[in-house]
């Protein structure tokens, strides 16, 4: 469609707007996390930039462990909500049985639920079952909230799936489990690898459920949280960089696989295909 000169001005307009809200708060913790002193103000001189705050963050073991706990708990959360997500894809998208409708509406509903009620109401029943919470617990807050989500991710890869490479595998004689490992696994893959970074992703910056259901363990977000409220340094802007920073080179990675998993099976299906 062709638009005129005032009509282009406006929409670049709109889309520097739109992206100057989208990454101002990123560009001004980039900024914080460069001064040296603790509270900063625009404009200030180019001298008192400083890369100590990162090199503090990288050093301190204090630091770490946080890191490893958020680790934990997103990559144990990963691997539960994709493997609850790839079967509930399949429920959901291909198999016809009855209360299916009702399982698809229902499915998807803890997506809405408030993240600080849904926290709540796990260290309630955490502490009705006399579970103490810890950092085991938050993957199981956080695999309620984030398997939905992975469900509908997979879901979108298996409604596209050709069922005819199912059929011909099980007329050659293929087993359930020959089929699930051999065909059906091979085409979700890309479902299944996009699911599990936004799983990584969604449980790294998790604040509201690991709040309620750490215990006395605390990941990445509650630390940032505790060291904002009361004794701020640059040292926190500087771990938040560092934190995303690591989440892009997670989505790089992943779009990475994403194509060469695409590309891979373009070429499985030109040489099966009869030339």
């Amino acid at each position: 469609m062709l638009v005129s000169r005032t009509q282009r001005v406006t929409l670049n307009l709109y889309a520097g707007i739109v992206l100057l809200v989208f990454y101002f708060p990123l560009l001004c913790i980039i900024v914080a996390s460069l001064s040296q002193r603790r509270f900063f103000s625009f404009p200030y001189p180019t001298e008192q930039l400083t890369f100590k705050w990162y090199q503090d963050a990288i050093s301190s073991p204090q630091i770490a462990e946080f890191v490893g706990i958020s680790l934990k708990i997103g990559g144990l959360t990963a691997l539960a909500s994709v493997t609850i997500g790839f079967f509930g894809a399949l429920a959901y998208a291909r198999y016809r049985w009855r209360g299916k409708k009702t399982f698809q509406r229902l499915v998807l509903f803890p997506l809405f639920f408030p993240q600080s009620v849904l926290g709540l109401a796990l260290l309630m029943w955490f502490s009705f079952l006399h579970i103490t919470p810890s950092w085991w617990t938050a993957v199981i807050a956080h695999t309620v909230w984030i398997s939905p989500i992975t469900t509908l991710i997979i879901s979108i890869q298996a409604f596209s799936m050709d069922e005819s490479l199912e059929e011909a595998a099980r007329d050659m004689g293929a087993s359930r489990w020959q089929i699930l490992t051999k065909v059906t696994f091979p085409l979700l893959l890309p479902g299944v690898i996009s699911a599990s970074c936004f799983a990584v992703l969604l449980s790294w910056g998790n604040f509201a459920l690991s709040l309620f259901t750490t215990g006395a363990d605390s990941a990445l977000p509650e630390w940032l949280y505790a060291r904002m409220t009361t004794g701020y340094q640059p040292l926190v802007p500087a771990v938040g960089v560092l934190s995303v920073i690591g989440a892009v080179i997670l989505v790089t990675a992943l779009f990475g696989v994403i194509t060469w998993s695409k590309r891979r099976n373009a070429r499985l299906s030109a040489s099966a295909s009869p030339s």
